[in-house]
C-alpha cells in the first residue's frame, strides 16, 4: 500500500513562533483554566523544576489545565484517565509531528516519533518483525559481552561516573545490535557513535540556544554531524542491498529486508530515518534507567539485598540468559518498574490537537499544544501512595494488574507504545544484573543528585558512585 510521506517541516524558529501566535488568535479563549499571560518567571520556574510546577498546577486546577510557557499556551493533562485518553482512547484527536516531536526531524527525519496516520502505521507494521521476542533474545549475547568488557576495568574503591559509563556502553551495544557496526573499528562505527552524540547535544541546550542559527552554533554542529551520519548509514544500507547476507541479524539489516503484506519495502531513506529514531529512543533511555536504578538501590540497601539474593539463587554468578531475563528474576523486574515510575526517561508526551475535543468538562480547540506527563502522573499520591519512595513491591504482579488504566505509562500506550520497549528493558536488566553480580555501588557522601529534563530525564552532571566488592556466597 502506497502512503504519501508527510510534508517537510520548517526549521525556522521565528516562523514557528509567528504561526503559533497567529493560530492562537482563532481560539476565542477556549482553553481549560490556567494562567494565560506572558510571564518569563513562570517559564523559568517550569524549566528549573517542571515536576513541582506541574504537580502544583494539578493541585490547583485538576487533571487538565493550561499555562503559557515561552510564547505559547500549553495544555497539560495529568493522571490515569488523561494518560489513557491521550495514548489509547482519544488518539485520533492528536498528531505527534505538529507538536514538539517535530523538533526531532532535523536529526531523525521521518521516523516513528515524527510521523502520523497511515504513513506511521505502514512503517510500524513493516518494522514489527524486527522486534519479535526471538530477535531481542538474540541480542542478549551482545549485551552480555559488551557489559563484561566494560566492567573489566572496575576496581574496589574506584569512583565511576555511572551515567557516563552506561552511556558509552549503551552506544556500543547499539552500534553492534542495531547497526551491525564495530565500535572499535576506528572508522565507520566509531565515527557514527561520535557524530550521533555530537548532533544530540543540540537537544540538551537551553531553549534560547536552540533558536540560534549560523556558524559555530549547536544547530550548525547538528547539521554537520547529520551529514556524516547520513553518509555512513545510507552507505551501509546501499552496500547491504547490493550484497545481502542472510546471516546478519542486526536490526538495520532486518529493516532493509522487511516488507509489508504486499511485498513493499522501506526505501533507503526510510530505513535510515527509522534506524536513527531507534537509536535516539533507546540510547538515552537505557542509559538513564540503568543510572537511576543503581542510584535508588544504593539509597535503599534492603531492596538491594533482596534483589542480589534473588540473583545469587537463580544465577549463582552465571551470566544472565534470555530465559532468566524473561521472568525468572521477578525482584529485578519490580525494581525496574519502580525505577521507570520514578524516572520515566521520555517524561513528557507532546501532541498537537488536530480537532476540537472535550476532556474533564473542558473543550480543547483544534491546533492547541497538548501534553501528558508520565513523570508527574507517576507521582500522584492518590494513585501511588508515598510517591517519592522507592517501593518495588508496589509492582508485584497482583498490585500492578490492579492499577487503573493509564496509571503507569513509561513507554506510552496503545497502538503507538514504544516499539523498542522490549529491547530497552532487556538491555537494562542485562547490564544491571552484570553489575550487581560483581559489585556494590555506593553514593559519594555529600553529593546530591539533580535531574536534567532534556532530551530525556538523566542525572544532571553525571552520577559518580564508589565501587565496592560484593563477592558471592560459598
Amino acid at each position: 500500500m502506497t502512503v504519501a510521506a508527510p510534508e517537510p517541516l520548517s526549521a525556522n524558529p521565528l516562523r514557528r513562533i509567528v504561526t503559533d501566535l497567529w493560530t492562537e488568535r482563532s481560539y476565542d479563549d477556549r482553553f481549560p483554566p490556567g494562567r494565560k499571560n506572558f510571564d518569563l518567571l513562570r517559564t523559568r520556574d517550569f524549566m528549573r523544576d517542571p515536576l513541582r510546577f506541574l504537580l502544583t498546577h494539578y493541585e490547583e486546577y485538576g487533571p487538565i489545565f493550561s499555562t503559557r510557557l515561552f510564547h505559547m499556551r500549553d495544555i497539560f493533562m495529568l493522571g490515569p484517565a488523561a494518560n489513557h485518553f491521550v495514548t489509547v482512547s482519544g488518539t485520533e484527536n492528536f498528531h505527534w509531528r505538529e507538536g514538539s516531536f517535530g523538533d526531532l526531524v532535523p536529526l531523525l527525519g521521518d521516523g516513528l516519533l515524527t510521523i502520523d496516520d497511515g504513513y506511521h502505521d505502514r512503517a510500524r507494521a513493516i518494522m514489527m518483525p524486527a522486534f519479535h521476542r526471538e530477535r531481542i533474545e538474540a541480542s542478549v549475547a551482545t549485551m552480555v559481552g559488551e557489559a563484561d568488557r566494560a566492567l573489566a576495568g572496575w576496581q574496589p574503591g574506584q569512583v565511576v561516573d555511572v551515567y557516563d559509563w552506561a552511556r558509552n556502553l549503551a552506544m556500543r551495544i547499539a552500534m553492534r545490535a542495531l547497526f551491525g557496526l564495530d565500535p572499535d573499528d576506528g572508522d565507520t562505527g566509531a565515527s557514527a557513535a561520535h557524530h550521533f552524540e555530537r548532533a544530540l547535544y543540540w537537544y540538551g541546550t537551553d531553549p534560547w540556544v536552540r533558536v540560534l542559527r549560523g556558524p559555530r552554533t549547536p544547530w550548525r554542529r547538528l547539521l554537520e554531524s547529520r551529514k556524516v551520519l547520513d553518509r555512513i548509514v545510507l552507505g551501509e544500507i546501499r552496500q547491504r542491498r547490493r550484497n545481502p547476507d542472510p546471516e546478519r541479524a542486526d536490526i538495520l539489516s532486518l529493516l532493509i529486508e522487511a516488507a509489508d503484506e504486499d511485498g513493499a519495502q522501506l526505501s533507503d531513506m526510510e530505513v535510515r530515518d527509522q534506524a536513527m529514531t531507534l537509536l535516539f529512543a533507546g540510547h538515552d533511555t537505557s542509559t538513564s534507567t540503568i543510572s537511576f536504578m543503581l542510584y535508588e538501590l544504593a539509597r535503599n540497601p534492603h531492596e538491594l539485598a533482596v534483589l542480589t539474593e534473588e540473583q545469587d539463587e537463580v544465577l549463582n554468578g552465571a551470566a544472565p540468559s534470555p530465559e532468566h531475563l524473561g521472568g525468572a528474576l521477578p525482584r529485578l523486574e519490580m525494581a525496574l518498574d519502580e525505577t521507570l515510575r520514578l524516572y520515566p526517561p521520555a517524561w513528557i508526551g507532546p501532541r498537537r490537537a488536530m480537532r476540537t475535543f472535550e476532556f474533564g468538562g473542558y473543550e480543547v480547540p483544534a491546533g492547541a499544544y497538548v501534553n501528558y506527563c508520565s513523570w508527574a502522573s507517576h507521582r500522584l499520591a492518590d494513585v501511588f501512595p508515598e510517591p517519592e519512595a522507592f517501593i518495588p513491591d508496589r509492582f508485584a504482579r497482583e498490585r500492578k494488574a490492579a492499577l487503573p488504566k493509564g496509571a503507569y505509562v513509561p513507554f506510552g500506550g496503545g497502538q503507538r507504545i514504544c516499539i523498542g520497549k522490549r529491547f530497552g528493558q532487556t538491555e537494562v536488566r542485562t547490564v544491571a544484573t552484570m553489575i550487581l553480580q560483581r559489585f556494590r555501588l555506593e553514593l559519594r557522601p555529600g553529593r546530591a543528585m539533580t535531574i536534567r529534563q532534556m532530551p530525556t530525564l538523566s542525572p544532571r552532571g553525571g552520577l559518580e558512585m564508589v565501587v565496592r566488592e560484593r563477592g558471592f556466597p560459598v
